[in-house]
């Protein structure tokens, strides 16, 4: 067999599997085809206790909570990294949690069991 033949062959296979699933699951092509992945914004506080908070208030890195920082510029380092900040991909953070993380750092109080620089 050429290779074209050999090519077009595995790919009808994979398009009769991809069918096959998707028929044996209920699903008709189409909508299985669309079918897309959404999970619910995490909340400000979860993400920089789990985050942010891991660095930021621990000896590591500045603290951030009660210094009233731009968001905009909270975003940017959070996108770009600065230094031994890495920079988080919307795939971390999704843009729609990074504004409201930055917006909530912005209005933050201080936490007094924070400590560092």
């Amino acid at each position: 067999m050429d290779r074209h033949r050999v090519l077009r062959w595995t790919g009808a296979l994979g398009v009769a599997a991809v069918a096959a699933v998707a028929l044996g699951s209920g699903l008709s092509a189409p909508v299985a085809a669309q079918a897309t992945y959404e999970i619910e914004p995490r909340a400000p506080e979860y993400l920089y206790e789990r985050t942010c908070g891991y660095c930021h208030g621990h000896n590591v890195a500045p603290i951030i909570r009660g210094r009233k920082l731009p968001a905009a510029v909270t975003s940017a380092l959070v996108r770009s990294g600065n230094g031994a900040m890495p920079a988080f991909k919307p795939t971390e953070i999704t843009d729609q949690e990074l504004e409201a993380l930055a917006q909530w750092l912005a209005t933050a109080e201080a936490d007094p069991e924070e400590h560092g620089r």
